[in-house]
């Protein structure tokens, strides 16, 4: 009803031009047909395929078509509308009182004549009361006549709508199958939560997908769902995903942070008693290289138990003038339909700086990002890391924009005991064997990164001499390594030194 009643308003406006952008053809034409309030107002549709046609609105459900015939014009043929230019020409010297629907047409208006055509017929609007309606996937206006034409978006279906949408679809399999569809709620609950912002068609197809595998909605369906909704929305390579990301969940380390996601969750997944809380917006994670910045991030996909999203920033600039900002557009856009999510930009400062050598493609992605940032009102947090703060814009990182600034440190001993065992463990290495205490007070200084190779290197010259990898092995790696924390002291000691005032631990 909100669709139908804004359509209604813009054909009654004065914009001679509506252009509705969506793979919903059919949909959208039945709604231009129930908005069409006016009988004086014939509708009309042109295709490649059938050139120019009537809508006859005599049946709702299966709409006729005919060839135009005007008066007192001899019968044409199929093929005299089928060209662009010539219906164009047809319409603007014979037609009144008409909606024209062009389907797909967007190719066609790289040729100045087709350009000018369809500017004249916008032009004489209020003699002919010809209104053109463009329908297509995608539609770029031209700069000729874009102060002529307006947008209307096809409205996504809601919670209420989809979860109508799966009652629907289960009695259509009980009648066909003569049982039930077994349902577990929080399946569907989490189903109908991670189908919000697919069309309507969409919505029914995966719906289906999920119901008729097995006859059942379980939480695998929630995970199939997801997949083929991000095919569906991110196809240009410039947003990673990953569903998986419970494991994470249970990582060591980053105490303070996961106390600070447990007290959001609820809020940021919707379940929100309390309507004066703000839905949380996103953290800066800072720290020394190689101390688990990525694998915080997807600790925090684990934690509230949704899908990681990564912005590729090498992906998304291109050298094409308008290209990366229309990149990093419908890169947010995929996000917002794929929430709730987490979105991670991994080193920031690589794609969003602010010194001498700024170019105006960034600037211009800065602004991109922080207008979304300002108005985005989906369920996606942004965990963004960085390892050169100093060149982040402060506008970029100030209260408003992220929530917090967490600052991911060296590990300390009892966090490094914890990180070699989940190593040790990784490569099917009995813990007991191991003197953690001994390793741990050792490698002092060490990253979560040095630690992990300091075990590889261990594992491979203990096979070299066909032994297993003990303490002893292990020892001699992290004695012969010079962690990053010794040679690079000066800048870590200065970021740890910034830090300290400016951040919270994130341990």
């Amino acid at each position: 009803m909100f669709d139908l009643n804004n359509l209604k308003l813009l054909l009654q406006s004065h914009f001679p031009i509506i252009v509705i952008e969506t793979h919903e053809e059919v949909r959208a034409i039945d709604l231009l047909k129930r908005a069409n309030t006016s009988s004086q107002n014939t509708i009309l549709s042109w295709s490649a395929t059938d050139g120019l046609n009537d809508h006859h609105t005599g049946s709702q459900s299966q709409p006729v078509y005919k060839e135009l015939q005007l008066e007192g014009e001899a019968p044409k043929q199929q093929h005299d509308s089928a060209t662009p230019d010539t219906m164009l020409e047809r319409v603007k010297r014979h037609f009144k009182d008409s909606i024209v629907l062009l389907l797909d047409f967007h190719p066609y208006l790289t040729e100045p004549r087709i350009v000018r055509l369809v500017k004249e017929i916008a032009l004489n609007h209020h003699e002919n009361n010809i209104r053109l309606v463009f329908i297509s996937h995608q539609f770029e206006i031209p700069a000729e006549f874009q102060k002529l034409c307006t947008r209307f978006e096809l409205s996504l279906p809601d919670k209420d709508k989809i979860k109508q949408l799966v009652k629907d679809e289960a009695k259509i399999w009980n009648l066909k199958n003569k049982q039930k569809v077994k349902a577990d709620n929080k399946a569907v609950d989490l189903l109908i939560q991670n189908l919000t912002g697919v069309t309507n068609s969409d919505a029914k197809r995966l719906i289906r997908n999920a119901i008729y595998n097995d006859g059942a909605i379980t939480h695998s369906d929630v995970k199939g769902v997801m997949e083929a909704k991000y095919q569906l929305v991110s196809q240009n390579g410039v947003l990673a995903f990953e569903y998986d990301t419970a494991e994470f969940a249970d990582v060591g380390g980053f105490k303070h942070l996961k106390d600070w996601l447990n007290k959001r969750k609820q809020v940021f997944l919707g379940d929100q008693t309390n309507k004066a809380l703000d839905s949380p917006k996103g953290i800066l994670l800072l720290g020394v290289q190689g101390c688990g910045k990525s694998l915080a991030a997807k600790a925090i996909a684990g934690v509230w138990g949704v899908p990681l999203l990564r912005l590729d920033f090498g992906a998304l600039f291109n050298k094409y003038i308008g290209e990366t900002e229309k990149n990093i557009r419908d890169a947010l856009k995929s996000a917002e339909t794929l929430s709730p999510c987490v979105l991670w930009i991994d080193e920031i400062e690589k794609g969003i700086q602010t010194s001498d050598g700024t170019t105006g493609t960034a600037q211009r992605v800065l602004a991109t990002f922080l207008t979304w940032m300002a108005e985005n009102k989906k369920s996606v947090f942004i965990v963004a890391t960085a390892n050169d703060i100093q060149s982040l814009p402060p506008e970029l990182i100030r209260k408003g924009r992220m929530d917090e600034i967490f600052f991911v440190d060296l590990p300390d001993t009892q966090t490094r005991k914890e990180i070699l065992a989940v190593h040790l463990q990784k490569r099917d290495l009995d813990v007991a064997r191991f003197d953690l205490a001994l390793l741990a007070h050792e490698s002092d200084g060490f990253s979560g990164a040095e630690l992990e190779q300091a075990i590889v290197s261990a594992s491979y010259s203990a096979f070299a001499n066909n032994q297993n990898a003990d303490n002893e092995y292990i020892l001699k790696e992290i004695h012969h390594t010079r962690p990053l924390s010794i040679v690079m002291s000066e800048k870590i000691d200065e970021l740890r030194a910034w830090a300290k005032s400016r951040s919270v631990s994130a341990n």
